[in-house]
């Protein structure tokens, strides 16, 4: 399966960024980071499948997923990369790292854990299901339609950026919404494994968010020996758009090591 990605290429000498959205995202989500640092950076911003113009599957599947970036870095005959990931993307970063540490030169995970998750996604999928694709006339439709469910501006604005009009004007979510129900229990699993990554390893975390909770801190350590923390205060889950600048300054500080 080869993804959809967006390359912004400086030149050979530097160094390369992979980054990678979260569940219902797509390559754009994760837009301010790879404007900050493609003035320093070769970078690499994927869709993941069933998100974006990635290809559709039988079942979503991080490990698939991660070997699908794999590829990418294999076309590029990238020798070593940096990778990024929020959320989804961080699960598939990880594994990543976990799978293939030989090509990952720093690992950085925000607001994630490597740990097997209780369901907490479904008034999003309620609220996704009760859009009446063949009705609205506008976003302002479907924003009125998933609010019965969908309580949060944020993310019913988040939700919003992935639907769109196809070309013969027909409303369409931008990720397989069924198919990403169908695989939801995968995805907030996690396979365990006795693989280490034991390269620079950075977790972020949201000072309001529950994603990532001390309790986890073992099964970090397990997998990623050398693994640092650091909370960003005033943000939740969307970390990296909430406070962008302190974001991006902290994964800057990680890829100078």
């Amino acid at each position: 399966m080869e993804l959809n990605y967006k390359l912004s290429s400086r030149d050979a000498e530097s160094p390369w960024l992979i980054l990678i959205h979260g569940l219902f995202g797509s390559a754009d989500n994760l837009a301010g980071v790879k404007r900050h640092f493609e003035k320093s950076h070769n970078i690499i911003s994927i869709d993941l499948p069933d998100h974006g113009e990635s290809p559709r599957t039988d079942g979503f599947n991080v490990n698939h997923a991660a070997e699908a970036v794999y590829q990418l870095i294999k076309k590029h005959h990238i020798n070593q990369t940096a990778v990024l990931g929020h959320s989804l993307g961080g699960k598939v970063a990880m594994r990543l790292a976990l799978n293939h540490g030989d090509v990952i030169s720093h690992l950085i995970v925000a607001d994630i854990a490597p740990v097997s998750y209780n369901h907490s996604h479904q008034s999003v999928f309620d609220g996704l299901k009760a859009v009446p694709l063949d009705k609205i006339e506008s976003r302002k439709d479907a924003e009125a339609a998933m609010s019965v469910f969908v309580k949060e501006p944020g993310v019913s604005q988040f939700l919003l950026k992935s639907l769109y009009q196809d070309e013969k004007g027909h409303w369409a979510w931008r990720f397989n919404v069924d198919g990403l129900i169908a695989s939801y229990s995968h995805i907030i699993d996690w396979e365990q494994t006795d693989q280490q990554f034991s390269g620079v390893t950075l977790f972020i975390k949201g000072s309001e968010s529950d994603y990532i909770t001390p309790a986890y801190r073992d099964d970090i350590t397990r997998y990623f020996p050398k693994a640092k923390a650091h909370i960003i205060e005033g943000t939740g889950h969307w970390l990296h758009a909430e406070k962008p600048a302190a974001f991006n300054a902290i994964v800057e500080r990680t890829l100078t090591k």
